[in-house]
């Protein structure tokens, strides 16, 4: 099937269907038209002979019977009817076609004129048993030229669409030698100024704004990323110091915590996004429990006095081949999203050697939620609420995309919502 939707292979099947169409409609035109034409000439030479042979009987009485090639006249009076054969009583006049055995049981055709008088019967046969042989050999002859027609039309077929797609083919061979890279060569300068000549002029000028479009956001990117890493350090090295006071009031130290994890998870979310426009892994061996209860610690204070629990089990020596800043970014979104919507209960983080598993007892989502929830600017609507961040969610997929991993959000057997986070090995 696959092979029958390609151009070449329309293109080979159109002139095949074309010349197989033609030739048969051309054969059975031909066929019609002997068939017709012969059965009206023989039929009006028929009608003129008996004619000729019933005057001819009124002349001489005495010859009942004529032989002309092929033809054979009878003549029956009203005392001898009942000699007339069985099959040709009923007959009314005009010229009729008769099929029929003979005394050898040989099967025979041939056409009857009958004229019926008062007082006589006249009937001439005409035996068209060559005539049928003939058309039986033209039937084949116009079946075989079908044939053989028919190929040609596919040789024809086969050699023109190899000269119509040998363009699109070199164009489409020279589009996938473009992949990856950062300056395309043009692709006009190799084909004729005909369709296919203004396709390739196109998918120059649409590659050219996309390799100027995908290079701003690249330096973009890059350049943000690279300035906000100054002023955070600056931010996460004074609350180290702030920290390191011991007469520090409680208030104050916790909301100094507040401050430099924020810190943290901005210069973790702007390594990820920086590894995202750049399309490149970065390397790391990263602890998940350990992970996940840095995590879980920032979340809890996210929590705003809810009677939510927050607890991680889990393996202590499974790990990841990932930077703990991507590692970060992707859990760090999963488990956020559950505490956020869970109003009451507990939120679970399960880790496994390879996944991690966040459970939690939140409104819950439809099966339409959880599969559109990681595409870019969705927001569902659950039973608490408005669903999905919108862009968080779709960091997250990104990343798995990049690294291979699989990330999916159902919903719980009873209530609230599961997401998992698999990791490839």
């Amino acid at each position: 099937m696959r092979y029958r939707r390609r151009l070449r292979s329309r293109i080979i099947l159109s002139f095949l269907l074309l010349g197989f169409g033609l030739t048969t409609l051309f054969a059975f035109a031909t066929m019609v038209l002997r068939e017709r034409v012969e059965d009206d000439l023989i039929g009006e030479a028929l009608v003129q002979n008996l004619e000729d042979y019933s005057s001819g009987f009124y002349r001489d009485p005495e010859n009942a019977l004529f032989a002309f090639e092929k033809i054979r006249g009878y003549t029956f009076s009203q005392r001898r009817f009942g000699n007339v054969p069985f099959n040709w009583r009923d007959l009314p006049d005009g010229v009729h076609e008769i099929s029929e055995t003979d005394e050898r049981g040989r099967p025979r055709t041939y056409k009857l004129a009958v004229k019926k008088d008062a007082d006589y019967w006249f009937f001439l046969s005409y035996d068209i048993a060559q005539e049928r042989a003939t058309q039986q050999q033209l039937t084949y002859a116009l079946f075989g030229a079908v044939v053989a027609f028919s190929f040609l039309s596919l040789v024809v077929g086969v050699w023109s669409s190899a000269r119509v797609i040998s363009p699109v083919t070199d164009l489409a061979r020279r589009v996938e030698t473009l992949a990856g890279s950062d300056r395309p060569t043009p692709l006009a300068a190799h084909f004729a100024e005909d369709e296919v000549g203004q396709l390739a002029a196109a998918l120059d000028d649409y590659a050219e704004r996309m390799t100027k479009l995908v290079k701003r956001d690249r330096e973009f990117n890059s350049d943000v990323s690279h300035e906000l890493r100054t002023p955070l350090a600056v931010i996460r090295g004074a609350t180290e110091l702030m920290l390191a006071n011991p007469d520090l009031p409680e208030k104050m130290r916790q909301r100094l915590l507040r401050i430099d994890r924020a810190a943290q998870q901005c210069t973790d979310l702007t390594t990820a996004l920086l590894m995202l426009s750049r399309n490149e892994r970065g390397t790391g061996h990263t602890h998940l429990l350990k992970l996940a209860q840095q995590l879980a610690d920032a979340a809890r204070t996210q929590l705003g006095g809810k009677p939510v629990q927050v607890r991680v089990e889990g393996d202590a020596e499974a790990t990841a081949e990932a930077p703990e800043a991507v590692l970060a970014v992707a859990l760090g979104n999963l488990i956020g999203n559950a505490c956020k919507y869970t109003a009451e209960g507990h939120v679970r983080i399960l880790v496994a050697a390879d996944h991690v598993r966040i459970e939690d007892t939140g409104p819950g989502l439809s099966a339409e939620d959880a599969a559109r929830l990681f595409e870019r600017g969705y927001r569902g609507s659950g039973a608490g609420g408005t669903v999905g961040g919108g862009i968080g969610l779709s960091i997250v997929r990104r990343l798995c995309e990049l690294y291979g991993w699989e990330v999916s959000i159902a919903p719980g057997a009873e209530r609230g919502a599961v997401a998992t986070l698999r990791f490839a090995f």
